[in-house]
């Protein structure tokens, strides 16, 4: 059976190359667009439910429109699922992505001015020009300190998680104002220009590769829990985003472990280690 996450397809339309194994439908190929909210769920049906986020400026190919829901696939991931077409716009590449925690797009190259939206770190922006300090978008003006160009990379996993200590969790999330353990691990391997499935399950299936129970843990390798992911920083301390502390924290190995085994969510499924881009 097809994960349905990772299927483009409905009782509708299809991607073409699912012909042979869906039936019935129209075979179209995608439309590009990118997202133009701050934020939108990426929902498992119209009216449904949260599976996970899509921030500004990411892209997706959208499959059909009907009832003012676009049936879409994310670019970044090939997560499938339903946006608020509203959502979306046809718009310029990117050429800059948000590399702070966030930042403010302003109306003005002031940070007295006016701002118009919030953006999260992994936003990605289509600069015209800069002007005083800030990126001219056709938005508005975001601080270029905040901002890297989008050919450019960070080279530390556990460095990017960092930014995002303290933000409140929430399941599905994805963004600085809330996200969850895969969310963490999707945009701090991004963010280095690694490829990164959404969820902690697609994550412990396809990232790297997994080590032998006699081989010390490094920095930036993973621990898999039945749904869950976290990120080791040193020999002592790991970091997730948790339930447990409605947070993304720092947390002691040894203590995680024992304490995720005795809430009832068993022991470590899988050690593993991932080869960066």
């Amino acid at each position: 059976m097809k994960d349905r996450r990772l299927t483009p397809a409905n009782k509708r339309v299809a991607d073409p190359a699912l012909q042979s194994d869906w039936p019935g439908v129209s075979y179209v190929e995608p439309e590009p667009y990118a997202v133009h909210w701050p934020l939108v769920d990426l929902m498992n049906a119209p009216e449904g439910h949260r599976d996970r986020q899509l921030l500004f400026g990411d892209t997706v190919g959208v499959y059909e429109t009907h009832e003012g829901w676009a049936f879409v696939r994310s670019d970044k991931d090939g997560y499938v699922g339903y946006v608020p077409k509203s959502s979306l716009a046809l718009t310029p590449a990117a050429t800059h992505r948000v590399a702070a925690a966030a930042t403010h797009v302003y109306e003005q190259a002031h940070f007295k001015s006016r701002d118009r939206m919030r953006l999260s770190h992994g936003c990605q922006l289509h600069g015209l020009e800069t002007e005083n300090g800030f990126l001219k978008t056709a938005d508005g003006y975001v601080p270029l300190v905040h901002c890297a160009a989008i050919e450019e990379f960070a080279s530390d996993p556990v460095s990017v998680a960092k930014t995002f200590l303290d933000t409140p969790y929430l399941w599905g999330g994805n963004s600085r104002f809330g996200i969850d353990c895969s969310g963490l691990i999707q945009a701090a391997f991004l963010a280095c220009g690694t490829p990164c499935p959404g969820d902690s399950d697609l994550q412990e299936e396809s990232l790297g590769y997994e080590l032998p129970a006699d081989v010390s843990l490094e920095r930036n390798d993973l621990l898999f829990w039945k749904g869950h992911v976290a990120m080791i920083v040193d020999e002592d301390r790991l970091i997730h985003a948790n339930a447990h502390h409605m947070a993304v924290t720092f947390e002691n190995i040894d203590t995680a472990i024992r304490r995720i085994e005795q809430q009832g969510d068993g022991p470590i499924t899988k050690r593993k280690r991932v080869i960066r881009a």
